[in-house]
């Protein structure tokens, strides 16, 4: 998706020729936010396929990962991966947006969300038959806690992004948003039925298209800070 974006300047804040290894870094770390939605999509794949009856139609993404889950030692090396890369991107934003304040500010999210993205391994949920048999522990309410920090960061970051750049751009984010709420918003109405072991049809389906919606954004966003820093270096060494 072509996105515009306004005053390429104004993103890096420079009007000078960038030091090529700086410029690289810069790159490489704007390029780390699609690497860490293809490395999240590649775990959603190699998990199901590893999930021993796991659904994903049906079933949580946080299922992939839950403690003596099936899926767990394939699935969860991958999104290790996912959630360095995601912070890693961040910190690439922030980098890359210069004196533009509204970028700067969701940059520093989007590193937000890398941090809490690195934390979620460590707060595992249960499988459904613990949860059903009230055996959980400390580490299911902690990651409902780190899935909700993170779907309050990931807001905040596209609407700080979409005041950063073009209509496009705004109109974009403003629609993922939506998708990702709305979407978000149907998998939580099933959160009961999760903990209870019950038949949840769709769920999957919902969150998966409520976390692509941030993936897609991510990748699009990345696309366009990395053509805005390409364009801005041959502008800095023509001149």
């Amino acid at each position: 998706m072509s996105t515009t974006i306004d005053h390429t300047s104004a993103l890096t804040g420079r009007n000078v020729p960038t030091k090529g290894s700086r410029a690289t870094l810069q790159k490489v770390l704007l390029a780390c936010g699609i690497g860490s939605s293809a490395a999240y999509v590649a775990a959603n794949v190699a998990g199901a396929l590893r999930g021993g009856g796991y659904s994903s139609v049906n079933q949580s993404v946080s299922e992939l990962t839950a403690i003596h889950a099936p899926s767990r030692p394939v699935a969860l090396p991958l999104f290790v991966a996912s959630d360095v890369l995601a912070l890693a991107f961040g910190t690439g934003v922030v980098a890359a947006a210069g004196r533009n304040r509204p970028l700067r500010v969701a940059g520093w999210l989007l590193v937000g969300v890398g941090v809490a993205d690195v934390v979620s391994p460590f707060t595992p949920m249960h499988t459904r038959a613990v949860l059903a048999a009230d055996e959980t522990t400390w580490t299911d309410t902690a990651h409902l806690t780190v899935v909700s920090a993170t779907t309050l960061q990931i807001t905040g970051a596209m609407g700080f992004a979409a005041a950063a750049f073009g209509k496009r751009f705004r109109r974009y984010s403003v629609a993922s948003a939506v998708t990702m709420l709305v979407a978000g918003g149907l998998t939580a109405t099933q959160q009961n039925a999760v903990a209870a072991n019950l038949p949840t049809p769709w769920n999957g389906v919902y969150e998966r298209i409520s976390i692509g919606g941030y993936l897609l954004w991510m990748a699009v966003l990345a696309g366009a800070l990395l053509r805005a820093s390409g364009r801005a270096q041959t502008r800095g060494q023509a001149a």
